[in-house]
């Protein structure tokens, strides 16, 4: 199957007409191939969103117009939740039911966005100087680029997509090299839904040459980037250039924290939920298990026993607990650091080797793994792996559980797990995270803002506030009597005043 890039409201080839191949994780198999486009495509596309935002039925609609019209493309998402599930699949290799989930919730996203188009209000304030009306206004911003990953890309996306096009900007698009399908397909069911050409674009290609290209156009006014760090760096440092406005969700080492008054079993399938369930392929994994020493053998011993059972396989049955890993390079990254681990002295209780057998396909498949005796000061401890390796470091007060969470460079997100008012309440200030979930894990809302601290990135996702990093506060100062007014309240006596 052959992809196209999607430009000013038509699907077309890169400017070279090459491509480049998209594999399927479980099979190993070509199963589309993806524009590779050039810089020249990049410049066409911001282009032509720079066009829809300055002119033509876009720039004239109504805050209210363009929330009906991301209302109806909330419908067509629904209605396509199925296929565009399967197609994140077939690129990025997550479970079939983990993906119909996303997909199936993604529509809340544009209807939430879509009522709140038309209820940005500005404000007349009151100024302390005589005859002067002042009032704020809130406009969007520009052309938005958005830089998504492989892991979960139309989710990822649709963050910075809903509330960029309430707030009345236009978009172009670099999804991952790895898992383009399902934003071109989205793409499409923009022209469906009614969408004037131009307000989104979908650009395809590596980052190197495509989001580099992106970063630094002049047109571009501001960047959303999901990502790994050096990723994120690199957006920073070229967004700085021209002072483009930035907001950048970046990587964890999330601690997910067991007290010995927790519910133990629960407590197991949040720790599974937080690290394996998407094999470890997503920036809030909960990669570090703080489990209080009173109780850590004996839950250790549960966890490898829930986790012994688990099936990896086809990410299309819905029987699979733990699917392949995406990518030929991450799944030498995680072997990778499992040998770092080991040769730590971190010991291996569970797993830390490739996967293979009947069933597996020609996947990229590790053993779900679990490593013991862990301490913070270790790279397994500290960095980022991105795969099912949990590390389970041990701690006894919750004094030591707050510090060792909080001693990584990283602030994404943590879990708590307690049958205590006290710590639920008292615990989650003094977690240094954007997001801390307590008998919880991986939970999200298109209601709840989501970011990081630290390292994590800068700035938040979802929420009423989140329009707001996509509009400019104006002020507009407008003079209801004759006569120009001084620059200033007062002036000393005897002296003549001076604009400024």
């Amino acid at each position: 199957m052959d992809l196209g890039l999607y430009i000013d409201g038509r699907s077309r080839p890169s400017a070279n007409g090459q491509f480049f191949d998209s594999s399927d994780p479980f099979t190993g198999q070509v199963w589309s191939r993806v524009p590779a486009a050039t810089a020249e495509d990049v410049d066409e596309a911001v282009r032509a969103a720079h066009r829809a935002f300055t002119s033509g039925p876009w720039a004239e609609m109504t805050p209210t117009q363009r929330g009906r019209l991301l209302y109806r493309l909330g419908d067509l998402v629904e209605a396509n939740a199925d296929r565009l599930g399967e197609l994140e699949v077939r690129d990025n290799g997550k479970l079939l039911p983990e993906m119909l989930g996303q997909m199936r919730y993604l529509p809340e996203w544009f209807r939430y966005y879509g009522g709140l188009a038309d209820k940005i209000e500005g404000a007349v304030t009151p100024v302390e100087r005589p005859g002067i009306m002042h009032h704020i206004r809130y406009e969007p911003i520009g052309v938005v680029a958005a830089i998504v990953p492989w892991n979960s890309p139309l989710v990822l996306t649709v963050w910075k997509l809903a509330p960029a096009l309430a707030a009345g900007n236009t978009m172009v698009v670099k999804p991952s090299e790895y898992s383009s399908a399902s934003m071109i397909h989205l793409a499409s069911l923009f022209e469906e839904a009614g969408f004037p050409p131009g307000v989104l674009n979908v650009v395809t290609g590596v980052g190197s040459e495509v989001g580099e290209a992106l970063a630094n156009h002049p047109l571009v006014e501001r960047i959303a980037f999901t990502g790994g760090e050096g990723g994120g760096r690199a957006v920073y440092q070229a967004a700085a250039k021209s002072f483009k406005r930035v907001s950048l969700e970046l990587g964890g080492k999330s601690a997910n924290i067991v007290f010995d008054d927790a519910d133990l079993d629960d407590a197991v399938k949040g720790a599974v939920a937080g690290i394996f369930a998407a094999a470890g392929q997503t920036c809030m994994a909960g990669s570090r298990l703080l489990v209080q020493d009173s109780i850590h053998d004996a839950f250790v011993d549960r966890l490898v026993s829930f986790v012994s059972q688990a099936k990896l396989g086809d990410p299309l049955l819905p029987d699979t607990d733990i699917g392949p890993i995406a990518t030929p390079p991450q799944f030498r990254k995680i072997l990778d650091y499992i040998e770092i681990a080991k040769g730590e002295g971190a010991t291996c209780v569970l797993g830390g080797a490739p996967a293979e057998g009947p069933g597996l396909g020609n996947g990229l498949f590790v053993k779900p793994t679990i490593f013991t005796n862990v301490h913070n000061g270790m790279r397994i401890a500290q960095e980022e792996v991105f795969g099912p390796i949990l590390s389970v470091i041990r701690f006894r007060t919750d004094d030591e559980a707050v510090q060792i969470a909080n001693d990584t460079p990283y602030g994404l997100a943590a879990g708590v797990w307690t049958q205590s008012l006290d710590r639920a309440i008292n615990l989650p200030p003094r977690l240094r995270a954007g997001t801390v979930w307590v008998n919880a894990y991986r939970v999200v809302s298109y209601l709840a803002p989501f970011g990081g601290f630290k390292n994590s990135g800068i700035g938040r996702e979802n929420g009423k506030d989140a329009i707001l990093d996509y509009l400019e506060a104006k002020s507009v100062f407008i003079n209801t009597r004759r006569g120009v007014p001084s620059p200033f309240v007062m002036r000393l006596p005897g002296t003549e005043s001076s604009g400024g």
